[in-house]
C-alpha cells in the first residue's frame, strides 16, 4: 500500500487567552457541562498564558517526521485550528489521493481510537467524494520505540531524585481516567487493559518489578463512576506506607498536554511537596526523533508488509490494526457522538 501524504491528527488546543473558552466549548459541546466548570478549567490554560503546549509540540514533531520521510505531512485537529475538515480539503486541493493518518493516541477504546475514526469520517464527508482515502495507522502502545522512550524517561526522572531516595522510589504510571461505562464500550475494558499492559512492558524495560497504575484528570458529576484510583488519592496511600519518593510516568499521554503540565507538574507536585515526598515526573515522547521514527515505521508496516513491530510480554493485550476511511478499529466499537457543529 502506497501513500501520497501523512496526516497527523490530534486533539487541538488554544494558542491564546481569547481562544480558551471557545476551545473548551468545542470540547464539551452537547455534554451539559456547567459554565462554572468550564471557567475553572480555563484557569488551568490561563496559568500558561492561554496556550496549550500540544499544538507547538505537534508542529515540532511534524518537523522531525519530515526529516525522516519524503511524504508531505499535514496537521489537523478535532477541537481547534487547524480543523481536520479544513486540512483534508487542503489535501484534496493539493492532489493527495491516499494518506496515512497518525493519531496522537496510542490506545484503543472510544476516546483513544474510535473518536479519531469519527473525525476521519466527518472530515471526508465534509470534503465530499473527492476526499482522499484516509488510512488510520494501528495502535502503538506496544511498539518497541514507544516502550523504549518511556523506559528511558523513567531512568532520566529517577536520576533527578536525591541519591539516597532512588532505590526506594515508587514507580507510578498515570493515564487519563474515563467513565466506567465508556471503558467497556469498545470491548471489555480494552483501554484499561492496554494501559496496564504497556505499563508492564515499560517497567520491565526500565528495570522495575513493582509499579502502580493510576488514573488522573477525571471530570464530570461525582456520582458517575470513573476508572480509579485517582493519582492524588494514591499518593496519600503511598505517604501512609512511608514512601519518600515517587516517579510519575504519564504513559497515557504522548505529549505534554495541559493535563500533564497542570495536573501533575502543578497539582500533584504541590501535594507531594506538602507531604514531604520527592516527586520526579518522567517526560512524554513529545517531539523526539524516535517518535518520528515510530510514525514512519508504522507507515512502512503497511507499505512493505510483514509483522508489526511489537514488544512481546506475558499475556499480550489486543492492539488493533489500521483501518480505512473511518471504519472502526474493532467490531465492538460503534460511533455514538454527533458530528461537531461547524465553528
Amino acid at each position: 500500500m502506497e501513500f501520497d501524504a501523512l496526516l497527523l491528527l490530534s486533539f487541538g488546543g488554544p494558542e491564546g487567552p481569547e481562544q480558551v473558552m471557545p476551545f473548551l466549548e468545542n470540547v464539551t459541546r452537547g455534554r451539559g457541562i456547567p459554565r462554572e466548570r468550564l471557567e475553572a478549567v480555563a484557569e488551568h490554560y490561563l496559568h500558561f498564558g492561554g496556550v496549550s503546549p500540544i499544538n507547538g509540540i505537534n508542529r515540532a514533531l511534524i518537523e522531525q517526521i519530515e526529516a525522516v520521510t519524503d511524504l508531505p505531512v499535514y496537521f489537523g485537529n478535532r477541537n481547534w485550528e487547524p480543523y481536520v475538515e479544513d486540512t483534508v480539503a487542503t489535501m484534496r486541493d493539493n492532489g493527495v489521493r491516499r494518506a496515512a493518518v497518525f493519531s496522537t493516541s496510542a490506545w484503543g477504546g472510544y476516546s483513544g481510537c474510535a473518536q479519531y475514526q469519527e473525525d476521519i469520517t466527518r472530515a471526508r464527508a465534509a470534503v465530499g467524494e473527492s476526499a482522499p482515502e484516509l488510512v488510520k495507522l494501528r495502535q502503538y502502545f506496544d511498539h518497541p520505540l514507544f516502550v523504549r522512550m518511556f523506559a528511558d524517561a523513567i531512568s532520566d526522572a529517577a536520576a533527578t531524585l536525591p541519591e539516597d531516595l532512588r532505590a526506594g522510589a515508587r514507580l507510578v504510571f498515570t493515564a487519563h481516567s474515563i467513565p466506567l461505562r465508556a471503558a467497556s464500550r469498545c470491548g471489555t475494558d480494552l483501554y484499561e487493559r492496554q494501559v496496564r499492559y504497556a505499563s508492564q512492558l515499560v517497567a520491565a524495560a526500565a528495570g522495575y518489578q513493582d509499579f502502580d497504575v493510576v488514573w488522573q484528570s477525571r471530570s464530570g458529576p461525582p456520582q458517575v463512576p470513573w476508572l480509579e484510583p485517582d493519582v492524588g488519592d494514591h499518593l496519600e496511600i503511598l505517604v501512609g506506607q512511608g514512601i519518600k519518593a515517587v516517579i510519575a510516568c504519564p504513559i497515557g499521554f504522548v505529549a505534554d498536554h495541559i493535563e500533564v503540565v497542570w495536573d501533575l507538574d502543578n497539582e500533584l507536585a504541590e501535594q507531594a511537596e506538602a507531604a514531604g515526598v520527592a516527586l520526579a515526573r518522567a517526560s512524554t515522547p513529545n517531539a523526539q526523533r524516535r517518535f518520528a521514527e515510530l510514525v514512519v515505521g508504522l507507515i512502512d508496516e503497511l507499505r512493505l508488509g510483514g509483522e508489526p513491530a511489537r514488544v512481546a510480554g506475558p499475556q499480550p493485550v489486543p492492539g488493533y490494526g489500521s483501518s480505512v476511511d473511518g471504519a472502526f478499529c474493532t467490531p465492538a466499537c460503534e460511533p455514538v457522538s454527533a458530528p461537531r457543529p461547524s465553528t
